[in-house]
């Protein structure tokens, strides 16, 4: 059994890189040819369009993972149906419950495949992509530079107008609040370093403020120490896309500590987390289809229907996370529900097949 195993786990997952490839070109393609309209810009052109298509290629198959694996699955399948092979295996004895165990296998290493996709080659190649076309664009140096940034770190809120690098800054205004949540005081910063583990902020104009008069100061210099790190500077201004898992919960740690709403944050993590199981149950929603209703179509039905149930998916899985932050479901509902009700559904379609 164990070589049955293999051999339909080896049969999905050779159809799964070739429907990998596939759709991975045809999804590179339509980026490509929707960004030539943003070429022209500083020495951005059509090969620095190629490159950053390219870098931006392992972010595109993380997106289509669970539509690629549902299709792998199908043609997998599929092609041991159009030989007979499956017939052979019932026949011989094999339960539906052993072929959806042999393809869960096959899921469970597409789902950890896909984790290391999305916590380590999407984020790096989404990072890598976004510098190398701000370079080209602006012909400056590629990272945070450029960004406006609004933080809060404890009782003051930062307005940092010029983001140099994630321990350079510049144009800063911090407004620091009373205990009743007035203001009273003001800083404007010129420049400011992250130095041995604090902020040292130069050209410092401060207003302090209460109900019987206004004072204003001008301090040299002054040492700051919060929260607010460099690395959290870097996690900030990055897209949720582009973090990692360390990453989104240093993020998560850092907002809820200065009382900030970390529920996207901790949506986009559940994502992360549930992306795995989400494969499998692609795969296995996909088996009945071949055992049942489509055991004697041919390869462009399946194709077609493993398009259109992978599509829709996607359409309620995003739909999902909306409502999720809209009504405010816990982040672990919004993430997981499309992928629990998809595999219940298989489960219950799995056990109807005959």
């Amino acid at each position: 059994m164990r070589t049955l195993d293999r051999y339909i786990i080896l049969h999905i997952l050779g159809f799964t890189a070739i429907a990998g490839f596939a759709l991975i070109a045809i999804y590179s393609f339509i980026g490509f040819v929707t960004g030539i309209g943003d070429t022209g810009q500083g020495s951005y052109g059509v090969f620095q369009l190629m490159v950053y298509t390219l870098l931006q290629m392992p972010a595109g198959l993380y997106t289509l993972l669970p539509i690629i694996a549902m299709l792998g699955t199908l043609m997998g399948l599929g092609a041991l149906a159009a030989q007979s092979e499956l017939t052979a295996m019932r026949a011989a004895g094999v339960s539906l419950a052993r072929i959806g165990s042999a393809t869960l296998l096959a899921g469970l290493l597409l789902g950890v495949f896909g984790l290391l996709l999305g916590d380590w080659l999407a984020p790096a190649g989404n990072g890598a992509a976004e510098d190398y076309r701000t370079a080209a664009r602006t012909g400056g140096t590629p990272g945070l530079a450029g960004h406006t940034v609004w933080l809060r770190d404890g009782d003051s809120i930062f307005h940092i107008r010029r983001l140099i690098t994630e321990d350079h800054v510049a144009d800063v205004e911090i407004f620091m609040l009373a205990p009743d949540m007035s203001l009273s005081s003001d800083l404007h910063v010129d420049d400011g370093r992250y130095q041995d583990g604090h902020w040292i902020f130069s050209g410092v104009s401060r207003t302090d403020l209460s109900a019987d008069a206004t004072k204003t100061s001008q301090v040299p210099q002054l040492q700051w120490t919060g929260s607010l790190s460099p690395d959290v500077l870097h996690l900030f201004v990055l897209e949720s896309e582009s973090l990692a898992m360390p990453g989104l919960l240093r993020l998560i740690h850092y907002l809820e500590a200065n009382g900030l709403d970390s529920s996207s944050y901790r949506l986009d993590l559940w994502r992360k987390l549930v992306a795995p199981f989400t494969v499998m149950a692609m795969m296995l929603f996909a088996v009945p289809f071949v055992l049942g209703s489509l055991r004697s179509s041919g390869a462009g039905q399946r194709l077609l229907v493993g398009i259109l149930v992978g599509v829709g998916f996607y359409v309620i899985n995003e739909v999902s996370a909306n409502l999720g932050g809209i009504y405010h479901w816990p982040p672990v509902l919004a993430a997981s529900l499309p992928s629990l009700l998809l595999a219940a559904t298989a489960i219950y379609r799995l056990n109807r097949v005959r």
